[in-house]
């Protein structure tokens, strides 16, 4: 078995290390979430209020997950757009 040529430990335990493992983790989710999201409505030609409407949510809610700089989104409209592009949004303790 070869060794591990890096050296110390994983970028996982720095971030835990340092305090900020749980936020960028969730900023990492959300990303992919915003990315898939706007690829959607894109590639199929929806507005984002029609959207915002078919998922039941606000246009301004909508705005918050599609802005990869605001971590601040609810889980349930994590839920409802991943719904809305036919996604299921799997959320599981390791």
């Amino acid at each position: 078995m070869a060794k591990n040529k890096h050296r110390g430990s994983s970028f996982d335990s720095f971030l835990d290390d340092e305090g900020m493992l749980d936020e960028v983790e969730a900023i990492a989710i959300k990303r992919v979430l915003a990315s898939e999201v706007a690829a959607y409505l894109v590639a199929n030609d929806v507005r984002k209020a029609a959207f915002a409407k078919r998922i039941h949510t606000s246009r301004s809610q909508l705005d918050r997950l599609l802005d990869a700089e605001n971590p601040s989104v609810t889980l349930q409209t994590m839920v409802k757009a991943a719904r809305g592009i036919g996604k299921k949004l799997e959320v599981s303790l390791g």
